[in-house]
Order: C-alpha cells, then structure tokens, then sequence
C-alpha cells in the first residue's frame, strides 16, 4: 500500500460519520492519476482542502484525523496540512472542476481538485518538487502556454505577499514547461 493510501486508510477507520476531502500535493496525484512516479507513493503527508461551502469539519473529523496521526506517527506519516480554500491558489470555480477519486472507503469520500487547479496549488513555491509535480501534470492534460495564461488571470491567489510573488515568479516556469511539451 502506498504511504497516502495507507495514511487515508486509516483516517477511515477512526471516523464515525461520513466526511469527505480534497486532496491536493503528491497524494492526489498518486490516488488520482494513472502511471505516477513511484517516489510519490512515499510521500509522507496527506494535504488536503477545506471548502468554505461546508465550513470547519466536525469533532468526529478532527479526533479521528489526531488518531491516525497516532497511530502513525511510529512510521512518520501523519494528516496535518488542511488549508482553508482560500490560503491556496485556486480559480473561484476550483469546487465545481472537482474530480472523485476512485479509492473506496466506508465513511471517507475522496476528491482531488482538476488538473489546472492543481497546477495552480503547486505555484505558491515554486520549488524544484514542485515544477516537477506541474511536469507531470502538464504531460497528462497537455494545457497549452494560452490556456495556462488564462489560468494565472483567474487565479485567487492569497494576500500574501511571499506567496504572490512566488506565483508571479513561477509563471514563466510554468509556460517554459508547456512549451517544451508542445514541441514533444
């Protein structure tokens, strides 16, 4: 079982009532997209997005989430990064782009946000792992420089002006990806 499965497995198990979550980082791309590279499966972490639309997750959410991170913490695997829709970058409409995972739970409903929104999640720094991760991204649904242009002027991207400029940065990188992929 790879690390985020396992780490969501387990989430599952300590729930008591139905939840759901949008997974973003390497973990929705290992649970979301065919033939990824076997090194995201070793990702330790499980990232994830909470929609204003349903506000904060209930007690039985945050004591099962403490629980696996008990219960894993001997391995070093734990479910800690859960942002608020707006402390990531994302296009306003991000929940209605919305892809349902295909892992089966009993009580965890899983989604990971689309392809262009998980490219814009993966400019807030715009390091080496994370051009890599757009690499992959842009390969699978072979965005084009325009479309991507289009995709930064929607963009909300968070009054933080560490993270603004990191996006404004990435930008270039970005296209610079898109087009070696157009002349693939």
């Amino acid at each position: 079982m790879n690390n985020p499965l396992e780490i969501l497995t387990t989430l599952d198990q300590h729930l008591h009532s139905p939840a759901e979550l949008t997974l973003f980082g390497r973990a929705a791309l290992v649970l979301g997209y065919a033939d990824p590279p076997p090194e995201y499966e070793a990702t330790r972490d499980v990232d994830a997005i909470i929609p204003l639309a349903e506000g904060e997750p209930g007690e039985d959410f945050w004591l099962a989430q403490q629980a696996t991170n008990e219960a894993l913490k001997h391995r070093g695997l734990y479910i800690t990064h859960l942002f608020s829709e707006l402390d990531v970058i994302l296009r306003p409409d991000w929940q209605a782009h919305r892809v349902p995972l295909s892992c089966r739970l009993a009580r965890l409903r899983l989604f990971h946000p689309a392809t262009p929104d998980l490219i814009l999640t993966k400019m807030a720094r715009a390091d080496e792992q994370d051009l890599v991760d757009i690499h992959f991204l842009l390969r699978r649904d072979r965005l084009k420089p325009d479309q991507l242009r289009d995709l930064f002027q929607r963009a909300r991207v968070p009054a933080i002006p560490e993270i603004q400029e990191l996006f404004r940065t990435a930008q270039s990188k970005v296209l610079a990806l898109a087009e070696t992929n157009q002349r693939l």
